[in-house]
């Protein structure tokens, strides 16, 4: 990106995420947005860990995928792994499967309600988007929708948040080139 004030979101197992500000600094916050209420219906998905219902980790992980999937008309065998049955959904969006794809799209919906709801705190110019939910086809969408309802209903910052995707390579292993790279410690 060449830039600071950068919000990295990865999707993968959970929800991790991490932030730079305007500055290039790391801040003293804790960043743990997995947890952070993203949805609040009373009948929102609880996260095992936290106890809380509506997390960020429930939507922008493989937990996501999983909890759509159903919803979606996906039937997905149980005795399968968590990342096993991503890697179902994966397998159906990259051939094209239209239910696959409505997976994706909702995740990339509720992507956009909750970058407004972070943009509250952070302020960041560019959310960098990582992880195995973030792979192929359906990475691509999730970006796709995000922009758009990002841009419908969030006119006031769609204009000042720029989320993008690095490639293929670098979004399965986002994390770790990240981290890698972190800024010289003041």
């Amino acid at each position: 990106l060449d830039d600071n004030n950068v919000l990295g979101i990865a999707m993968g197992t959970s929800e991790a995420v991490g932030y730079v500000d305007k500055n290039g600094c790391v801040t003293g916050w804790l960043n743990e947005l997995a947890f952070m209420p993203v949805d609040a219906n009373p009948e929102a998905m609880a996260d095992e860990w936290s106890g809380d219902i509506g997390c960020g980790v429930k939507y922008f992980s493989q937990d996501g995928v999983i909890k759509l999937a159903p919803r979606a008309g996906i039937e997905l065998d149980e005795s399968l792994s968590p990342a096993e049955k991503l890697k179902v959904v994966q397998g159906l969006m990259e051939a094209g499967d239209d239910r696959a794809a409505k997976v994706y799209a909702s995740i990339g919906t509720y992507l956009a309600h909750a970058l407004a709801l972070y943009y509250d705190f952070y302020e960041f110019k560019h959310v960098l988007l990582l992880g195995r939910v973030m792979s192929g086809k359906g990475g691509d969408l999730v970006l796709d929708t995000c922009k758009r309802v990002l841009a419908d209903e969030y006119p006031e910052i769609a204009g000042k948040v720029f989320p993008s995707l690095p490639d293929e390579k670098f979004r399965r292993v986002g994390q770790s080139a990240a981290a890698a790279s972190l800024p010289e410690i003041k």
